[in-house]
């Protein structure tokens, strides 16, 4: 005898329409969530950065640090808490690598405004950084994180019965 647990259907994107399409929002809102604190976290730490005399690339760097930990934090154990749990060192080690992917996509907005455009105010920085930079990296993590990091869940195997059916 099965379960009852057993016999629901996995937490993922199919379904009717309405359903699909409120599971996601509600998703994106949770992630926007975490991603914004953060982001206050990043931000934060990138001015004191700009402020004790480090340059726009390398606070960008060390700020995406403190910040990585935060969502991390957020994504596990909120938007993401349905999800399967497939091991902390996996989620870990890819959320990390993303994370730093899109710290990278970033930093480019830095450097771009730097050395093509010839911005180079702390206005300019955080525009570049914390808009530009910020806005394409959250869309690159949202993908990255629900896709590779936080798996759906699997749902399980039917039960087969004598005769081979279920």
């Amino acid at each position: 005898m099965t379960s009852p647990a057993s016999t629901r259907p996995a937490a993922t994107d199919a379904g009717p329409p309405q359903s699909r399409a409120a599971r996601i929002r509600a998703e994106v809102t949770r992630f926007l969530v975490a991603g914004g604190l953060a982001y206050a976290v990043d931000v934060l730490v990138f001015n004191l950065g700009l402020s004790l005399g480090m340059g726009g690339v390398a606070a960008k760097i060390m700020s995406s640090i403190p910040a990585t930990i935060v969502a991390y934090v957020g994504n596990r154990y909120w938007t993401y808490r349905h999800r399967d749990r497939t091991g902390v060192g996996r989620e870990y080690t890819l959320f990390f690598v993303f994370s730093a992917i899109a710290a990278g996509i970033q930093a480019s907005s830095v450097f771009v405004s730097h050395n093509l455009m010839g911005y180079e105010s702390k206005l300019a920085d955080n525009i570049s950084a914390n808009i530009v930079g910020m806005a394409l990296g959250t869309l690159f993590r949202f993908w990255a994180f629900r896709t590779w990091v936080f798996k759906h869940k699997q749902p399980d195997a039917a039960p087969v019965l004598e005769g081979g059916r279920a």
